[in-house]
């Protein structure tokens, strides 16, 4: 019998649809019958049955989804026994927005372990869409994702569905950083007519829910700056900036260390009204480890120091 199948039909009970649970999984809605089917013949049983009301348990597959639960929790928990502090290998795994706050944070989480702690730390800088992907695929425990206010609504629904949970980490302003030699340093506050004949610096995978890239260009990067170049690598970023003083960039609050440390300044933008919201999430059934828990303490104290004096 195929584990993942096992799961498969766990979630399509759940959600009583093979397009809802498809969704929640991640997966193509022919490739979920398939899993289905293959699972229904191994054990020579019929699991689901389609009904106007959706798709309904058989009494079979009452009885198997009561086991299937059963057995994939005592997988989980015989996983957790093992993989929690106790074991010789630590595992932290997240996936996160560009921010230098939160960048903060994980440089003080690695200098938390002894000398002798085998570890090991993935923290992969990505958009919300990837992030939500990577911790259903498993490959991540934790993400941290990044939207517009008015975006809320559908976030809220879209994790919901999806089974995971998530908490509100930071809210904030963006502001503008450039060279301490470019001409709008100079500038107390500015506005969007000063950045016309400047280089805006942008992420390159910007995302939006339900808009095509050219649609996000237009939601996210408006019209009417001279030049904009595409970057995906954060150091790359600062790079361009220290190196060409008409360049000019959008971020969150960043530490005062780091803008020293690249010679740049930070500026407001009067006009800049929009509302960004960083949000925690992982599966609902996860239980936070206690590195976990160690790294968010962390997380909320970078956020202290850097975005709320901004707020």
């Amino acid at each position: 019998m195929n584990l993942l199948h096992m799961k498969y039909a766990v979630e399509v009970a759940d959600t009583h649809s093979l397009n809802k649970a498809a969704k929640r999984l991640y997966v193509g809605q022919p490739n979920l019958s398939r899993a289905i089917k293959e699972l229904e013949s191994s054990l020579g049983i019929t699991i689901f049955e389609r009904s106007s009301e959706g798709v309904l348990l058989t009494p079979d597959g009452e009885i198997f989804i009561r086991y299937a639960k059963s057995i994939l929790k005592q997988i989980d928990d015989v996983e957790f026994l093992f993989t929690k502090e106790r074991t010789e290998k630590k595992r932290f795994s997240i996936s996160v927005p560009r921010a230098s706050y939160i960048a903060d944070a994980f440089a003080k989480f690695t200098t938390t372990f002894s000398l002798g702690d085998k570890a090991e730390l993935f923290y992969k800088e990505t958009n919300a869409k990837r992030a939500i992907s990577n911790i259903l695929q498993e490959d991540y425990r934790l993400g941290i994702i990044r939207y517009a206010e008015n975006y809320d609504k559908f976030y809220r629904e879209s994790l919901e569905e999806k089974n995971l949970s998530y908490d509100l980490v930071a809210e904030f302003h963006y502001v503008l950083i450039m060279s301490k030699d470019s001409p709008l340093a100079s500038l107390d506050k500015i506005t969007y007519d000063d950045l016309r004949n400047y280089v805006e610096i942008a992420h390159a995978d910007p995302y939006v829910p339900s808009l095509s890239f050219a649609e996000v260009k237009k939601e996210e990067l408006p019209d009417g700056f001279a030049r904009r170049i595409f970057l995906f690598e954060r150091g790359s970023q600062f790079d361009l900036l220290v190196q060409n003083p008409e360049c000019f960039m959008w971020v969150s609050p960043i530490p005062e260390e780091l803008l020293t440390r690249y010679n740049l300044v930070e500026r407001e933008c009067e006009e800049n009204k929009r509302i960004y919201r960083d949000v925690l999430i992982h599966r609902k059934d996860y239980r936070l480890s206690d590195i976990d828990k160690r790294f968010i303490e962390l997380l909320f104290e970078a956020k202290k120091a850097i975005i709320d004096p901004m707020m």
